[in-house]
């Protein structure tokens, strides 16, 4: 009877450490596909076990695959729940009934914020935002780049970053991905508004949420998707 409680207590721990979201594209450190993924990913910053201690910033992993990126373009940001099968992965699954939907643990939604960083995650410059519903696997979340925003082509410094404050429970995410962002070389600008970080013992709570912890909230709402297009989150 101990092995088994202990069994389950184990199985339980590893399911929760690996039923979160993470960031699937652009692909972040230790995401899905790169060299260190160990499912890990997928936690809260301050998450621990006996594999890995989730770290600010970035969750601790080493640099990983660099995406290209051009000022003016928009990202369509895409979400990873650990239940989706690799064929889910490769194509962004359509929307379909609640009784067929893969489990997201996506905690009630959240604040999810989209940052640049230019200095390997030392600061972050806020570019895009959705709140309420975000984040959720079934859809895509554009952000845009901002037209005037100032090159980044230091190896293993430039970031585009997702940090999501979850709705349900005081817990904060953070995954960051390599980019080599081509903008402007002169009179470039960055964004002027920071990022929201949370205590990572989770003293922080009542962020906007929709309430559904494991299936499809509907994603991102027309007027969101228009202001993150429209560069509204992104001010100089």
């Amino acid at each position: 009877m101990k092995f088994a409680a202990s069994l389950l207590t184990l199985v339980s721990l590893i399911a929760g450490a690996s039923a979160h979201m993470a960031l699937l594209y652009p692909t972040p450190r230790g995401g899905y596909g790169t060299k260190q993924y160990n499912g890990r990913v997928h936690t809260w910053i301050g998450h621990k076990d006996s594999k890995w201690n989730q770290r600010f910033p970035c969750g601790g992993y080493a640099p990983g695959p660099v995406t290209q990126m051009k000022a003016g373009q928009t990202i369509n940001v895409r979400f990873l729940a650990s239940t989706m099968s690799d064929k889910q992965i490769k194509t962004q699954p359509n929307p379909t009934s609640s009784g067929k939907q893969f489990s997201q643990a996506r905690h009630g939604g959240g604040t999810c914020e989209f940052s640049l960083s230019y200095d390997g995650g030392k600061s972050f410059r806020r570019i895009g935002r959705y709140t309420k519903t975000c984040p959720d696997a079934y859809y895509v979340w554009p952000v845009k780049i901002p037209n005037n925003v100032t090159s980044c082509k230091k190896k293993n410094q430039c970031l585009f970053v997702w940090t999501w404050t979850a709705n349900i429970l005081p817990q904060y995410y953070q995954n960051c991905a390599d980019i080599y962002l081509e903008g402007l070389d002169k009179g470039g600008v960055l964004p002027r508004n920071g990022i929201e970080i949370v205590d990572f013992k989770g003293y922080k709570t009542g962020v906007k949420g929709d309430g559904i912890n494991h299936k499809s909230a509907g994603g991102p709402s027309k007027t969101e998707i228009k202001e993150n297009k429209d560069g509204k989150y992104a001010k100089n």
